[in-house]
């Protein structure tokens, strides 16, 4: 059997995750032998070998931490995934990454601020990884994909590299894959539970060589991969926000605590130089032209909520709607619109 294979074969084996993974290897002597030491067990074998197929059907690829694609910074973390799946552009995972993370529940003002800020780093280099949720995830995302370019995005996953979730963010999900890279350490196919989001986290902390907190509760998961964050020793960058607005209190926390410097702009990581003045300028108006599209997803939303999104009237964003419904970006449903 192949190295991968073996590989898959222990890491699928119940009970047994990063840490006994290496534990097994050390202690019998080498990666086949360790895979031969588990007790013969065929609905394991049949279960990899069906992700192997399933895996090769979806072009999607793995990547073992001792190879040259794996993910530098994550490497250097402690009990790290020793293999991880990766569906789109495993280029992707050679760049400098900057993580930004933050609540679901981002105000306009939040989710602008992240998608400029993960524009500029996509800009200058970085590839930008969070975790697709809504909100300031799918803004950090979005804000990437805004830049010319591939390799710009990574999205960390809680299930398999093939499962979409959330529902809302599937057209957001076919971005990164044609342009960026999804990954994940679980198998292809698997649907994942609470404990795996935690994890996922984790992952998000441990990828990058800076992390930025945007507007985040003091009990949010967000609040959880910054203290991953910390524990790992990574440069740490939180997004300050009104005190009274309770999705504040986990950025400012930190800032007041001195975990994170502050994170006023871009200029905190970027000279501004002239030959990123009309790449900024078309950003922006980018940002500006996009951000009504971006407020559709695959669940329908009303004309009230989308002028409310975006802060017009609704008679302001009526003839911007029937734009991209004739550009067939949106599609109008009875609920609402949708995305297509």
């Amino acid at each position: 059997m192949s190295d991968l294979f073996n590989r898959l074969l222990i890491l699928r084996t119940p009970g047994i995750g990063p840490a006994k993974y290496n534990d097994l290897i050390k202690r019998f002597g080498g990666l086949e032998a360790a895979a031969q030491s588990l007790i013969n067990n065929d609905v394991v074998k049949e279960s990899v070998l069906r992700e192997l197929e399933a895996a090769k059907k979806h072009n999607i690829y793995y990547v073992c931490d001792d190879e040259d694609d794996y993910p530098c910074s994550l490497k250097e973390v402690k009990n790290h995934p020793p293999v991880i799946s990766v569906r789109g552009n495993i280029n992707t995972l050679r760049k400098s990454i900057v993580s930004i993370v933050g609540t679901r529940h981002a105000t306009v003002a939040g989710i602008n601020f992240s998608k400029n800020l993960a524009a500029a780093f996509a800009q200058n280099g970085y590839a930008v990884a969070s975790g697709m949720a809504i909100g300031t995830d799918s803004a950090a995302h979005y804000g990437a994909l805004h830049s010319s370019g591939n390799s710009q995005t990574i999205a960390i996953v809680a299930g398999g590299v093939d499962y979409i979730w959330p529902l809302e963010n599937e057209s957001l999900y076919w971005e990164i894959v044609e342009r960026g890279a999804v990954i994940s350490e679980m198998p292809v196919g698997f649907v994942p539970v609470a404990t795996n989001f935690v994890q996922r986290n984790k992952w998000v902390a441990g990828i990058c060589d800076k992390l930025i907190l945007g507007e985040a509760d003091l009990k949010s998961g967000s609040m959880t991969t910054a203290r991953f964050a910390i524990e790992y020793g990574k440069e740490i960058y939180a997004i300050p926000s009104h005190p009274s607005d309770p999705r504040a209190a986990g950025p400012n926390f930190l800032i007041k605590s001195g975990a994170a410097k502050l994170c006023s702009g871009i200029e905190d990581f970027f000279m501004k130089k002239e030959k990123y003045k009309n790449e900024e300028k078309k950003l922006e108006k980018n940002l500006k032209e996009n951000s009504l599209l971006d407020a559709i997803g695959t669940i329908p939303v009303s004309e009230s909520v989308l002028a409310d999104i975006v802060k017009k009237n609704i008679s302001e964003i009526k003839s911007d709607l029937v734009i991209l419904e004739l550009q067939g970006l949106i599609k109008k449903v009875d609920a609402g619109y949708i995305r297509i």
